[in-house]
């Protein structure tokens, strides 16, 4: 069943309704397939290599990518419509996720043109599937201190250490690795970032599993993995601001606060079959207005993205209150429908629905940096334009 609630074109252009029109379609199609089931997280949870393509075909991967490197040529904003109904609609996406949010960007901003003639096309065409290398077990929110080393070799590098919590890494085809290649009394100096080639020799991928049970995430063993000079992404040295300016994409996107919007589905039909109560009712609008709210903040992220700017800081908001309000839907839903969570009832049931976002939740203000991180970073932003 399509989303009962319908999000509002508000600062899109015409086309984007058009387009809006086009996805619910698909998305109809591919319910009657059986591949879309309404689940939350499924930006990370919803791995089909399969749907991936579909929508490649329709040029909704790699959308904002030039055309002349296979991409839509459509931008940010046209892109943002696509991924907010698919978000909307929990449709398993997780497989071209990273790829598409910013392993793309930042090769057509930072990588050579064999790079980008080498990557994009296969990006835009669902074909090849990306990780995130940065965390480390000592190296989370605290980016800077990385003690993954990329050695000098006669003919590229070799790249030693460990990458914790990195999601698909069991499934993927590479990832964008973060390593020091020099010492620096800056330790902001002398990172650089690599494309790794997650079926090398001397990658070894370890399960770490959810709470739930759940392999999504993985330890990443860099065991000595020569590294050929041309897989350098962007300029020696220059890792740390390349990284900053990527997670401007990963931060601000709708993922950030519609997570667990498919709950928030199951809620209103639940009540549909129920007296709902004016109480219930105003909690119910209170979660509507956040979200639309955020919805705005995560627009803007997008125009200035479509602009050429690099909006650190709102993208850091958006997550931010985003991830807070996920943590909070899950929380009010509860309360408002105090059904008891059960990961075992009917596949798509309110129960299980909802036991599926308890388990996922002690993530949800974590990945992509922790709350208390994206507030330092508010803060400064906000102190260098005062």
């Amino acid at each position: 069943m399509p989303s009962p609630v319908a999000f509002p074109d508000v600062a899109l252009p015409e086309s984007a309704r058009r387009l809006r029109g086009e996805v619910r379609a698909f998305l109809d199609e591919e319910r009657a397939r059986g591949t879309v089931l309404g689940r939350p997280d499924s930006w990370l949870a919803g791995w089909d290599p399969g749907f991936s393509r579909r929508l490649a075909e329709r040029g909704w991967v790699g959308m904002a990518l030039p055309t002349e490197y296979g991409g839509a040529g459509r931008g940010f904003l046209e892109r943002y419509v696509v991924i907010e109904e698919l978000l909307a609609a929990g449709a398993p996406v997780s497989a071209h996720w990273v790829s598409d949010r910013q392993a793309g960007p930042s090769v057509l901003q930072h990588g050579t043109e064999e790079q980008r003639r080498f990557f994009l096309p296969r990006i835009a065409a669902g074909q090849c599937f990306f990780s995130i290398g940065m965390s480390e077990k000592s190296s989370g929110s605290d980016l800077a201190s990385v003690a993954t080393r990329a050695e000098r070799t006669a003919d590229g590098w070799r790249l030693t250490g460990t990458k914790m919590w990195t999601g698909g890494a069991h499934v993927n085809d590479y990832a964008i690795v973060l390593a020091r290649t020099d010492d620096a009394e800056d330790r902001h100096a002398g990172l650089s970032q690599f494309i790794v080639d997650l079926r090398a020799p001397g990658v070894r991928v370890e399960p770490i599993r959810l709470m739930s049970g759940e392999h999504r995430f993985n330890a990443v063993h860099l065991e000595g993995v020569d590294v050929p000079d041309g897989m350098l992404l962007g300029r020696r040295g220059d890792g740390w601001q390349q990284v900053t300016g990527e997670l401007a994409f990963e931060r601000s996107g709708p993922e950030r606060y519609l997570s667990t919007f498919p709950l928030l589905v199951s809620l209103l039909r639940e009540l549909e079959q129920r007296r709902a109560t004016a109480e219930q009712l105003t909690q119910v609008g209170i979660l509507t207005a956040r979200l639309l709210s955020l919805r705005q903040l995560s627009l803007g992220v997008a125009a200035a993205l479509d602009a050429g700017a690099s909006p650190d800081t709102q993208a850091a908001l958006v997550k931010d209150l985003g991830t807070r309000l996920e943590g909070t839907l899950v929380d009010t839903v509860r309360s408002i429908l105090p059904t008891p969570a059960d990961p075992y009832a009917t596949p798509g049931s309110h129960p299980e629905l909802l036991a599926f976002a308890l388990l996922h939740s002690p993530g949800y203000t974590l990945r992509g940096g922790t709350n208390e991180i994206l507030r330092g970073i508010i803060t400064r932003g906000l102190e260098q334009h005062s």
